[in-house]
C-alpha cells in the first residue's frame, strides 16, 4: 500500500469498514464523501473484503487500500493515516469492532487508526437485534460515547435473511449527514440533550378535496430531519412526526408517518406527554375543505368552477402552549413570514410568538419561495424574554444546533 499525502486543502476523512453485510452500502457512503469534496482514505477489515472487494473501495476512492500494517511499513500506515485525519468514520461498526475500540486493541490496520487518531470519531453500527441489545455491546457503546465519540443509533428495519428489529445501518445519506455536521462543528460536542425526550415535526400537511386532490404546501422536511438528526447526537431521545416527507429515517429517531393535520395534532400530543421539549417545524395546513368528495369533482361543460368551503385547522402550536401535556414543557414554534403593506417579517413575527405564547419562535423569511426545498437557512430564533439570536445563512443542520443551543439554556434554567 503506497500511501497518497493527504490534500490538505479539503477535509480528510478516514472511513473504516468492518465485516458485515452492510459493508456494500458503505460505498454510496464514499461516494458522497469523494463527490462533494473530501479526500477520502478507506481502512476495511480483513472481513469487510470478504463483502466488498480492495479493487472497489481502490476505484472510489482513488486510493490503494489494505488492512495490514504490515504493508508500506517504512511508512508507519498505523500511525500516519490516524494522525492526518480530519474524521474518522467507522460504517459498517460491527459488534467485534465497537469492542476492539472500547478494549483498544490495536490487531488490524483499523484498530490501529482508532487509538492514533486525535480527531473526532463517528460510529455507525449495524448486526443482528441481539448483538446490539446485549450487555456486552452496550456497555462498550456507553465507553466510546464516554470517551468523546458519536455512536450512532443504528435503525429499525430488515436485517440479514427475514429478521427485522434494530441494528440496521442507518440510510448512508443520513451518516453523510451527521459526519458532515461533526466536521462543521470541529468536534462531536456534549451529549447535553442525554436523559432527554423531544418530539419534531416535520413536513406539510395535506387536506384532501377529492380522493386525487389536496390542499397543501412547499414544506420539504428538511430543517425539521435536521433537528431530528442534531437532537440524536446530542444524546437526546427524538420522535419525529413526518408529515409527506421523502427523505431517510434520521439515524436513531423513532419516526411517526402522518398525512394531515389532525393526525399531526394527535400523533404530537401523544408523544409530548412524555417528553422535554416540543418543536414544531412542520408546515400544517390553515385550513381544510369543509367536505371531501367521494369521487373526482369533474369538470363543468360551462367552464364554471367548483366553489371549496374551507373551515380552520386546529392551532396545534397554540394548543401546546394552552394545554402543556406535561409541566415544564419547552415548546419552540416556526413562522415562515413575508412583509407586507401592514408591516414586516419581524413584526409579524414578533405578533405571532405573543399570539402563540411559545417559548421560542424561529423565523424564516420566506419572500420569493426562499428557504423551501433547499439545503441551507437562514432565521432569527425569537424568545419569549424578548431575545433575539440572528442565525445566518448556513445549512439547515447549523440552524438547528443554534436552536438546541437556545434550548438547553432553557431547559437548565427550570
Amino acid at each position: 500500500m503506497v500511501t497518497t499525502p493527504a490534500d490538505r486543502s479539503r477535509p480528510h476523512v478516514v472511513l473504516g469498514v468492518s465485516g458485515g453485510i452492510a459493508a456494500y452500502k458503505a460505498c454510496e457512503l464514499l461516494r458522497r464523501f469523494t463527490e462533494s469534496g473530501h479526500d477520502v482514505t478507506v481502512v476495511p477489515t480483513a472481513a469487510a473484503l470478504e463483502f466488498v472487494g480492495a479493487p472497489t473501495w481502490a476505484a472510489l476512492s482513488g486510493k490503494p487500500v489494505s488492512t495490514e500494517v504490515w504493508t508500506d511499513v517504512h511508512e508507519v500506515p498505523h500511525v500516519r493515516i490516524g494522525q492526518t485525519a480530519d474524521l474518522v468514520v467507522v460504517a459498517p461498526a460491527t459488534a467485534n469492532t465497537l469492542a476492539k475500540a472500547a478494549q483498544g486493541l490495536a490487531d488490524d490496520l483499523l484498530s490501529n487508526t482508532l487509538l492514533t487518531a486525535r480527531c473526532p470519531v463517528v460510529f455507525a453500527p449495524a448486526m443482528h437485534t441481539e448483538m446490539w441489545e446485549h450487555p456486552a455491546t452496550q456497555a462498550n457503546v456507553a465507553t466510546l460515547r464516554e470517551r468523546g465519540a458519536l455512536v450512532i443509533e443504528p435503525a429499525e428495519g430488515r436485517l440479514t435473511g427475514a429478521d427485522t428489529g434494530k441494528g440496521r445501518l442507518p440510510d448512508p445519506a443520513e451518516i453523510f449527514a451527521v459526519a458532515t455536521d461533526v466536521l462543521a462543528r470541529g468536534g462531536i460536542g456534549v451529549r447535553d440533550l442525554a436523559g432527554k425526550h423531544v418530539v419534531v415535526s416535520a413536513g406539510g400537511t395535506r387536506e384532501f378535496l377529492d380522493p386525487v386532490r389536496f390542499l397543501g404546501n412547499r414544506s420539504s422536511g428538511l430543517q425539521g430531519y435536521a433537528l431530528a438528526r442534531t437532537a440524536a447526537s446530542r444524546g437526546a431521545e427524538v420522535t419525529l412526526v413526518a408529515a409527506n416527507v421523502s427523505l431517510p429515517d434520521p439515524a436513531g429517531v423513532k419516526v411517526v408517518r402522518v398525512v394531515t393535520t389532525a393526525e399531526m395534532q394527535e400523533a404530537v400530543v401523544a408523544a409530548s406527554r412524555t417528553a422535554d421539549v416540543v418543536v414544531m417545524a412542520a408546515a400544517p395546513a390553515d385550513f381544510r375543505p369543509t367536505s371531501l368528495a367521494e369521487s373526482k369533482i369533474k369538470k363543468s361543460e360551462d367552464g364554471s368552477a367548483p366553489v371549496v368551503e374551507l373551515t380552520q385547522n386546529p392551532d396545534i402550536l397554540k394548543g401546546l402552549v394552552t394545554d402543556r401535556p406535561n409541566p415544564g414543557l419547552v415548546v419552540v414554534g416556526f413562522a415562515a413570514e413575508t412583509g407586507d403593506a401592514n408591516g414586516t417579517v419581524m413584526d409579524h413575527a414578533r405578533a405571532k410568538l405573543a399570539r402563540k405564547g411559545c417559548d421560542l419562535l424561529v423565523v424564516n423569511d420566506v419572500g420569493g419561495g426562499k428557504v423551501f426545498g433547499s439545503e441551507d437557512n437562514e432565521a432569527v430564533v425569537l424568545g419569549a424574554d424578548g431575545t433575539a439570536t440572528p442565525v445566518p445563512h448556513g445549512t439547515k443542520s447549523a440552524l438547528a444546533q443554534v436552536i438546541w443551543d437556545r434550548v438547553t439554556d432553557l431547559l437548565r434554567s427550570r
